[in-house]
């Protein structure tokens, strides 16, 4: 939001040096804001407009000043009465006049808040009235004082408007899906779900005397599950989308409630206690089920998901939770694939019965999924905690350490599978069955990928849920090396990196974390600029980095033929007060080196997402459309070299214009 417009109008017709004057100030308030006036106690709380005039002999204050029209309200937050103005504010300052030319200045203090979204913005604008006095009103603008005035950042001067971002648009989503159908068809195999199927579908083929409506009954309730589920998907979009996904997926707050969510579903699933829904409420959707017609089958498949809660709601809430950082229509498409799946048995085994004498009997096998779940439970828990270890640079969380439980986890896993960890209440197995070792086979050699990973190996597959391989203490015989914030920078001719001793750039790359040193560097280098738009909590920022950063022919390039910057849109260092400022695109004031990385990125590409990837030559210009998530290191190298190219030409032209160099120098030049 800009500032309101200010006029200032000299209230008398005829003026000459003694007399007094009077100054109407006028400011235009948005619609649906309200500005605080100037004639209330300053310590009730909101913050009071003040008027401060420039110190000079040409003119002398007359009294106060004066708010005219302002209306009063009794406020029980603050437990005062306070003034304010909605449309207009107008404020009356009288003046004795002591020169033919006197030049009065202001600077105004104030802020607007509104009751629709909430917010209140603090302004300072300049008012002046320069040169001979006259009656006609000057109109002036806000201008650019201290950190209480927004700030917007010009957009990158460039013909690229669109991004070319793979993976994250319909193809991720629909992965998405088919990972949550995935879920569902686990959900399915729990013991609080798998006995429900017979019993289900039997009351749809025998409580009719049509089959052709009982199908109808049934796949009148698949759909009411679906519906359900959805519609948690679409609260939780709603609560939780895409303008909180930052907060959700960096603060400690969130992460380390998710963490303690996540450890709790595992100890649920290990038998440890029973997460469940009261059992008034149940029983009230239960009572709700006897109803007849197409009501009554609603309440019945309501009822199925509040008894099936204690299985399928840590496996539905993994599914949200991973959900929860990601675009809004993440939650729903999610919660879409877990309920298809879900639903699917109950109304396929309704429309052919027959297929229920193939099904297995329930028995300890159920018990067996819902342990192993318990596990992998655990194993993700982990992943929250690792982003907040990441973020607020707490060093306890380490690649090594987080490998080293991850092998343990799993290992116990593969010995359970085998029957030789058993819990309370499970009885112990006393052969190993087949289709126990089989997947304790996949489980151990699942451990045995990850044990290398303890001396530097990079395990590409799993890069995006670990912390970064440069976190690791100790690596043998690896690319990776400590970057420039670890060692001394080699290019003399550039400044140390700011906040090179807390964040760090992969596989030695020599580079920058904060823009303008970086652009700096740029200039008397000579070279364009990679901007990575990065975050400690960024899962396929890790994964570009392992799977296409790591390649020989990337590699070389960033680290040969650009300067290199990494701004982490979730670093949560707070800057020194003098440098925070407040941002047009949202009013609010960026304090860490996170938020106004972001801000940056906003306000400069119109994007949010990451990882992105910027090439801009040393004139703040780009030299390509921004490049997203994208495994391929062909069309990686691809979007290098086009950058590189295009700067060499803008170059070459800069050259030719300003020295006429002859076209053998050019030729010589672009080679």
């Amino acid at each position: 939001m800009e500032a309101p417009e200010w006029k200032a109008e000299i209230q008398e017709s005829t003026i000459a040096k003694g007399d007094t004057i009077t100054v109407l100030f006028t400011a235009i308030i948005p619609q649906d804001w309200y500005m605080y006036s100037s004639d209330f106690d300053p310590n009730l709380g909101p913050l009071v407009t003040e008027f401060k005039f420039n110190d000079t002999e040409q003119f002398k204050l007359l009294g106060n000043l004066e708010p005219i029209g302002q209306k009063k309200k009794y406020d029980e937050l603050f437990e005062g009465d306070y003034t304010y103005f909605t449309k207009e504010a107008k404020f009356k300052q009288r003046f004795i006049v002591n020169s033919e030319n006197p030049d009065i200045k202001a600077i105004v203090s104030y802020q607007i808040c509104s009751d629709v979204n909430g917010q209140c913005i603090p302004f300072e604008s300049d008012i002046s009235i320069l040169g001979k006095i006259q009656k006609k009103p000057s109109v002036i603008a806000a201008s650019n004082i201290g950190k209480s005035t927004p700030i917007a950042l010009k957009a990158f001067d460039n013909e690229f408007k669109t991004a070319e971002i793979e993976g994250q648009g319909f193809s991720f989503l629909l992965t998405f899906f088919f990972v949550s159908f995935g879920a569902g068809l686990v959900a399915l195999l729990t013991p609080c779900v798998f006995p429900m199927i017979p019993m289900t579908v039997s009351f749809f083929t025998k409580s009719n005397t049509s089959r052709k409506k009982g199908i109808a009954q049934a796949i009148f309730y698949g759909i009411s599950i679906i519906a359900i589920y959805t519609i948690v998907g679409t609260l939780f979009s709603v609560l939780f989308g895409a303008d909180f996904a930052n907060f959700l997926s960096t603060h400690w707050l969130p992460n380390l409630f998710f963490f303690a969510i996540f450890v709790l579903f595992a100890l649920s699933f290990f038998g440890m206690f029973e997460i469940r829904l009261p059992n008034k409420f149940v029983n009230k959707m239960d009572s709700q089920s006897n109803k007849s017609g197409v009501l009554g089958i609603f309440f019945m498949a309501f009822t199925l998901v509040l008894v099936s809660f204690s299985c399928t709601g840590p496996i539905a809430g993994t599914i949200l939770l991973q959900a929860a950082s990601g675009e809004t229509i993440q939650p729903i498409v999610g919660m879409l694939g877990f309920s298809l799946a879900f639903a699917l048995p109950f109304t396929l085994f309704a429309i052919f019965p027959n297929w229920l004498k193939s099904m297995p009997k329930s028995g300890g096998w159920l018990n067996t999924v819902k342990v192993v779940l318990g596990f992998v439970e655990l194993a993700l828990a982990l992943k929250f905690l690792s982003i907040v270890d990441q973020v607020y640079h707490w060093n306890m969380l380490n690649r090594d350490v987080y490998l080293a439980l991850w092998i343990v986890i799993f290992a116990f896993l593969g010995f359970y599978l085998l029957g030789k960890i058993t819990f309370p209440h499970e009885e112990k197995v006393k052969r190993t069955s087949v289709g126990r070792v089989i997947p304790a086979l996949l489980v151990f050699s699942f451990v045995v990928y990850l044990i290398p990973g303890l001396v530097g190996a990079p395990l590409k597959a799993l890069a995006g849920y670990m912390p970064p391989l440069s976190s690791q203490n100790f690596v043998m015989n690896s690319p990776q090396t400590s970057s420039i914030s670890k060692g001394v920078y080699a290019m003399s001719e550039c400044e140390a990196p700011k906040y090179g001793n807390m964040l760090e750039l992969p596989y030695g790359i020599q580079g920058y974390f904060d823009y303008e040193q970086a652009l700096a560097c740029a200039k008397k280098q000579g070279k364009p600029l990679f901007i990575d738009f990065t975050g400690h909590g960024c899962v396929n920022c890790r994964e570009m980095e392992a799977a296409v950063w790591s390649d020989p022919k990337v590699l070389k390039r960033l680290k040969e033929d650009y300067v290199v910057v990494a701004l982490y849109v979730d670093e949560k260092t707070e800057l020194p007060e003098n440098e925070w400022y407040v941002s047009a695109y949202d009013e609010r004031i960026k304090k860490t080196i996170g938020g106004q990385n972001l801000d940056f990125m906003i306000q400069k590409l119109n994007a949010n997402a990451q990882p992105y990837y910027t090439l801009i030559d040393p004139n703040s210009s780009l030299l390509s459309a921004p490049k997203g998530y994208d495994l391929n290191v062909d069309k990686f190298v691809e979007f290098l070299d086009n950058g590189l190219t295009e700067f060499k030409s803008r170059t070459f032209n800069e050259i030719v214009k300003s020295n006429n160099s002859n076209s053998s120098d050019s030729k010589s030049f672009l080679n």
